[in-house]
């Protein structure tokens, strides 16, 4: 029986445990518009080539220097965005009541986020930010305005929902996701407040709480303050299961602030990468998850499994985030640290293949048919 198949036996044996789980999740919100580059056009519409790499893209970047350049944006669609909100709708179609508290609009929800603000009863702080996501077959860049994630504080939420009823969502969540560090410059403050007003006033829960973080992407902010921020996390342990979720580039960095020689993508590095971070940070579990494969460390070990790594996938933006949701909904269920790995990168993979959130039915379809 191999790691798959291991997962499906878990998957389909403890899917009663979801009953009781409920979940929060903040505190961004993009609006997504998913854009394809023009190379050649040959008609109107999508009879065009697009740039397919990034080097593609530098390249003709490069060619314009002392000159000048005009590249067509070709919308693809425009969706609901932010790791806040993607997360969340994977763990809603998981089946888990779910609140989201985050930037959705203000004083109105913004159109995009309608549905969904209403399937997670949703409390909105500020407007959201915006992003251009330019998809390539080696990767994409996420272009964005984060203006009005400045307004995202604790005392905002407060002014928001009212403290009261924070307390009490937060007392009967099983799982705390706080996810895009990088974008809302007034995350590590509101870590500190959850930590010194909201969380000492808790009332123990049955079966635990966990908490989950997602830096996304800190390379535009200093050592200082991700180490800062990563301090901070740290302490969340002392209230529940506190889980980092990296990709390879957020581990590169989180490694080199703490002078941790691991930057490799293969599996053994990774489970060192992993081990080592979650050392320092004394958190229940880091997890690493390239595009190809996922490993994570806890006190009792480390993992690592392979992915269903597809060439030409349908969509890139939020791959990351399904797998969070993934992971975090195999913690939830109580399975093994493997199993969570595996039912992670297959919440991502469907949904890479099929822009669409998969619920755990799917999963279980789509682990006896990877092959």
């Amino acid at each position: 029986m191999d790691y798959r198949q291991r997962a499906l036996q878990e998957l389909s044996e403890n899917r009663n445990n979801q009953a009781g789980k409920r979940v929060v999740v903040g505190l961004d919100g993009f609006v997504d518009t998913i854009l394809h580059l023009v190379d050649k056009r040959s008609g109107a519409g999508e009879s065009f080539t697009r740039l397919e790499t990034i080097s593609d893209f530098g390249s003709r970047i490069s060619a314009a220097s002392g000159k000048s350049a005009n590249i067509e944006m070709f919308p693809r669609m425009e969706k609901l965005g932010g790791n806040g909100p993607i997360m969340a709708n994977a763990l809603v179609s998981a089946g888990f009541p779910l609140r989201y508290i985050g930037s959705l609009g203000k004083p109105n929800i913004h159109p995009v986020f309608q549905e969904f603000s209403e399937k997670t009863n949703s409390v909105s702080i500020s407007e959201p930010g915006l992003t251009n996501a330019i998809e390539f077959t080696d990767g994409k860049i996420m272009m964005g305005i984060t203006k009005y994630l400045e307004d995202i504080t604790y005392d905002a939420i407060v002014d928001a929902m009212g403290e009261g009823a924070l307390l009490d969502e937060l007392s009967r969540a099983s799982l705390v996701s706080l996810v895009n560090w990088t974008m809302i410059p007034n995350m590590t403050q509101i870590f500190e407040d959850l930590l010194a007003k909201a969380l000492p006033n808790l009332p123990p829960l049955d079966g635990g709480r966990s908490f989950f973080f997602d830096l996304a992407d800190p390379e535009k902010r200093s050592t200082s303050d991700l180490l800062a921020a990563l301090k901070v996390i740290s302490k969340f342990q002392n209230h529940g299961n506190a889980v980092l979720g990296l990709n390879l580039a957020e581990g590169q960095q989180v490694s080199e602030a703490f002078n941790i020689d691991e930057s490799g993508d293969d599996s053994d590095s990774l489970k060192r990468m992993a081990a080592k971070i979650r050392r320092e940070l004394g958190l229940k579990m880091v997890v690493v998850h390239p595009k190809e494969r996922a490993a994570c460390a806890t006190k009792d070990g480390e993992w690592c499994v392979e992915g269903p790594y597809v060439k030409n996938p349908k969509i890139t933006t939020g791959a990351g985030d399904h797998f969070n949701a993934g992971f975090m909904t195999g913690q939830q269920l109580g399975l093994s640290p493997e199993a969570c790995l595996t039912v992670g990168v297959c919440f991502s993979g469907y949904y890479v293949r099929t822009a669409v959130s998969p619920n755990l039915d799917n999963i279980e379809s789509f682990l006896r048919d990877w092959k």
